[in-house]
């Protein structure tokens, strides 16, 4: 991913002032939204090869950074999901620091552990969750080293 191609942020009108504001503020202002920790996630568009930006809720693991696919429960994968299935590699930004990881979904070993650890970070992924009978997934996004420039 080259930083000099413009980057697309979450068509959710608050999701992108959200956004916005983190990367105005590298992170002072929006990577603890509501008491819990965001993250900025950019995975290439599997369709248009548009890079796409948004914000997530976020646990660590080991040196890793785990996020979910609630899509608030909707019966769809979110957008970013089926992008980073598309191409796993992706641009990450948490506070002021930025960098390249490889997202891949939980193992089915790890991932009852990462969602019960996610669901003490944001408890309505168990609400979202019985809302849908898809299985929302839980990615882990292993760092690769600073962000290419």
């Amino acid at each position: 991913m080259d930083e000099q191609d413009e980057v697309l942020d979450s068509p959710t009108g608050w999701v992108a002032t959200h956004v916005r504001r983190y990367v105005a503020s590298e992170g002072a202002s929006g990577h603890i939204w509501y008491g819990k920790p965001t993250l900025l996630l950019t995975t290439l568009g599997r369709k248009s090869g548009a890079l796409r930006r948004t914000g997530l809720i976020y646990g660590e693991d080991g040196g890793n950074y785990v996020i979910v696919g609630s899509n608030g429960g909707s019966d769809h994968h979110p957008h970013w999901y089926l992008n980073l299935l598309a191409e796993p590699r992706v641009r990450v930004q948490v506070a002021a620091e930025t960098f390249e990881a490889v997202a891949r979904e939980a193992e089915e070993g790890e991932r009852a552990r990462l969602w019960e650890a996610m669901t003490v970070i944001f408890p309505q992924y168990k609400s979202y969750q019985k809302k849908t009978d898809r299985k929302i997934p839980v990615v882990v996004l292993e760092p690769q080293g600073p962000a290419q420039e």
